[in-house]
């Protein structure tokens, strides 16, 4: 069954724009396991104008399902991972300035680069997930630098699904085809949703772990979190 991982960033964003601890992020995370969630993600960028740096320990100390840190492989970045090692460690190419990640790796062209990166995540316990796009190439570039998971960039398909669902994610099924081959685990994030998630998980066979984050927050405003958390749950049992 899919693991549902809930991203907290944009609950540190709402906290860092009064300052202050209002939401309180480590009560939230908290709650969001008591609620059903089976993971928390962060993703700490250099700017921290979300999830800063310190508050990595405190969720640390928390986090009772998996602990899912996410970003750049950066010296910072990877020194706050291996200080605090979580169950998992997705790495994302995004740089300082972007407003949010937005393609995988090359997988091919980074693969030295990657698997230095992997071999030291492991050396601590720690599982490493690489971001992608849905190419079997790249899936494959995964693999071969050591990687325990993929998370496939869903972006393109919460997009396209919009006007044709069966394109949108002909490219997932195909590199979930490949990852189940090489044998290298499947996770996936990025705009996914309660309209386009089962649909996605029904087309991307042996996807292990979803991570959601701006759309499952935007959707509390309405329905509140337990609710919200309980709802995405349901989407990713029914059959």
């Amino acid at each position: 069954m899919t693991r549902l991982s809930v991203n907290i960033n944009k609950v540190a964003l709402l906290r860092n724009s009064r300052g202050g601890n209002l939401p309180d992020l480590v009560q939230v995370a908290k709650d969001c396991e008591a609620f059903g969630a089976e993971g928390i993600t962060v993703h700490p960028r250099p700017d921290q104008r979300h999830i800063r740096y310190d508050d990595v320990p405190a969720l640390h100390a928390v986090v009772s399902t998996e602990f899912n840190i996410e970003g750049n492989p950066t010296r910072d970045f990877l020194d706050l991972v291996l200080a605090w090692p979580p169950h998992q460690c997705t790495l994302v190419p995004d740089s300082p300035d972007q407003l949010t990640s937005d393609a995988g790796w090359n997988t091919v062209g980074n693969g030295a680069e990657l698997k230095e990166v992997c071999a030291e995540l492991h050396k601590k316990g720690i599982r490493v997930s690489v971001f992608v796009d849905p190419i079997p190439k790249m899936v494959e570039g995964a693999k071969q630098a050591g990687a325990d998971r993929i998370e496939l960039y869903t972006g393109p398909f919460a997009h396209d699904f919009k006007t044709d669902p069966a394109a949108a994610v002909r490219a997932y099924t195909e590199a979930a085809r490949v990852a189940n081959e090489i044998g290298i685990g499947i996770n996936a994030g990025h705009d996914l949703n309660l309209e386009n998630l089962k649909f996605f998980q029904d087309h991307c066979p042996g996807l292990l772990e979803v991570s959601i984050g701006h759309a499952l927050i935007s959707d509390a405003l309405y329905y509140g979190l337990s609710n919200t958390i309980r709802m995405y749950l349901r989407q990713m049992q029914t059959k």
